[in-house]
């Protein structure tokens, strides 16, 4: 294996690490993008070029059957010189190593701009995979450009014709490019289940606020030619609704997001978007090692930042997204940082502290941006950041 991506990888971690002033970005020449309006006063790098002035040693070998094919006397030196010749060309002088930091077509640098509501209706006349003639059908759902895990919906046993009437929501980043991709699959208990057949539906076919009913037939696959799509495979049946934010959601200011009704009462705008931003901690201290991370709960439902090795005032930046029915307003939050230790303690992780937030000042403000000083802490303090976006 060439020992020229672990230097990359080393060098974009330290790039990853450091943000730049436009002067020094002038004096060190390097690609950049301003990520707010205006003139920004702190940019970040996007892609870094790395070109290497002598050529490398680069050492690899070839696995066959738990032996080493390069081992073989007269064809080590004779591979090694042709295949390591034109791998270190592709790094030396004028050519350049291109080391991606933010990856902008994936949507890392894109805000949420709406909800995605999917509502998985029926699917008919699917394939028979099963001995006795049926399948156990359920769906896969997942929205391209995202790293998030799929969602599915429940396993309909022995149905050729299930009915789900399941509902999902997806946050959005790009509704021009974005696609639902829809994955039915035959469950099985012991084995690989079986795929039946699947879907994709691009965001742009839908209307803001307008519910849209798709019939799509099943293919085995998107390649046009592939002859396995002939074949019937059944259809499924999917309800979608794209409701894009409130733009003035997005306003650095205490904008208020509570309406009012007719007889005068205030009441919460319904759904929405709850952003959570874990920024960092400081003074957080384990019994041993500190290798901190947060562990974000809300509804039952528990969210993870990495772990930071060895820090007592870690840095995170971290977001993660809760889509609501309802707003908050009697909600609360709780926020914990943990402590990783290693695989050989009794006990893999430890609490060094947490906090509680209510959620009804969100709602109302908006936005809230504190610093919070950690419950069961001797001096720890955590900083997060939560907006309540409507659609």
């Amino acid at each position: 294996m060439s020992k020229i991506p672990q230097c990359a990888m080393k060098i974009a971690k330290y790039i990853k690490k450091t943000q730049h002033t436009k002067q020094e970005a002038r004096e060190r020449d390097v690609s950049c993008v301003g990520l707010t309006g205006g003139e920004p006063d702190w940019i970040f790098i996007i892609t870094k070029l790395v070109h290497l002035h002598f050529q490398p040693k680069v050492d690899f070998g070839f696995k066959l059957l738990h032996g080493d094919l390069m081992a073989i006397p007269g064809l080590h030196h004779f591979v090694q010189d042709m295949v390591a010749k034109q791998i270190a060309i592709m790094y030396h002088w004028p050519q350049a190593l291109e080391l991606p930091i933010l990856e902008v077509s994936s949507g890392t640098t894109k805000r949420p701009v709406g909800i995605l509501n999917v509502k998985v209706v029926r699917a008919m006349n699917l394939l028979k995979m099963d001995l006795l003639g049926k399948s156990d059908p359920y769906v896969k759902l997942k929205l391209s450009g995202e790293r998030l895990r799929s969602k599915r919906t429940s396993i309909k046993m022995c149905n050729l014709n299930p009915e789900w009437n399941e509902n999902f929501k997806f946050v959005v980043k790009d509704p021009k490019t974005q696609v639902l991709e829809l994955h039915v699959f035959d469950w099985e208990k012991v084995k690989l289940h079986d795929k039946l057949g699947m879907q994709v539906v691009p965001l742009r076919s839908l209307a803001p606020h307008e519910t849209t009913t798709f019939t799509l037939d099943l293919l085995k696959s998107l390649n046009p030619n592939d002859a396995h799509n002939k074949k019937n495979r059944g259809m499924l049946v999917v309800e979608l609704t794209f409701d894009p934010f409130k733009e003035d959601n997005w306003s650095m200011g205490r904008q208020s997001c509570v309406q009012t009704g007719e007889d005068g009462d205030e009441f919460a705008s319904t759904g929405g978007m709850l952003l959570v931003i874990i920024e960092s901690a400081q003074d957080v201290e384990g019994k041993k090692k500190t290798n901190p991370y947060v562990e974000v709960v809300f509804k039952g439902e528990k969210k993870k930042t990495k772990v930071i090795k060895k820090s007592r005032d870690p840095r995170w930046d971290e977001e993660f997204q809760f889509t609501l029915d309802e707003a908050p307003m009697e909600d609360k939050i709780r926020i914990e940082v943990m402590n990783k230790r290693s695989r050989i303690s009794l006990h893999t992780k430890e609490s060094l502290g947490h906090v509680d937030i209510s959620l009804a000042d969100v709602v109302n403000n908006g936005r809230i941006n504190e610093t919070y000083h950690l419950i069961n802490s001797k001096n720890g303090m955590i900083h997060v950041e939560i907006k309540w976006i409507t659609t």
